[in-house]
């Protein structure tokens, strides 16, 4: 199991995870997309009672959800979440069944490129079936 995997996916997320309120899982939905959300949360109630009887995992996992884009700070979270995972394989192929759930729905690994100017956003992109595209 590729544990930057796991930190790169959750590390979005922590900010709301470690704060779960309504209004941060009202933010997180929205910012990382309900899907996302919703395995996020499930994988992070696995992962929690372990994080949190380790003191180191539990600092990093603090550090990345303060700033979650750091590289460093999420290397420190990947080296603890590797020795959790190590010592719990039967919790690594939980996740890792979790993690993959995702990627087997079709229609659901969209890759989008847009080019914004003059400050525009992207307001909301919604899922386009395949059968429904021509060329």
């Amino acid at each position: 199991m590729d544990i930057a995997v796991i930190v790169k996916f959750l590390a979005p997320c922590l900010p709301f995870l470690m704060t779960m309120g309504n209004k941060a899982a009202e933010g997180a939905s929205q910012k990382v997309g309900e899907d996302v959300w919703n395995r996020a949360k499930v994988i992070w109630a696995k992962l929690q009672p372990k994080i949190e009887a380790k003191e180191a995992a539990k600092e990093a996992a603090e550090d990345v959800a303060k700033n979650p884009d750091d590289e460093d700070l999420q290397g420190s979270l990947r080296v603890q979440l590797r020795k959790i995972l190590e010592a719990d394989t039967a919790l690594a192929e939980e996740i890792a069944k979790i993690l993959q759930a995702g990627i087997d729905k079709p229609g659901d690994n969209i890759q989008m490129i847009a080019n914004a100017y003059d400050n525009s956003t992207v307001k909301q992109v919604g899922k386009i079936e395949a059968d429904s595209v021509t060329f």
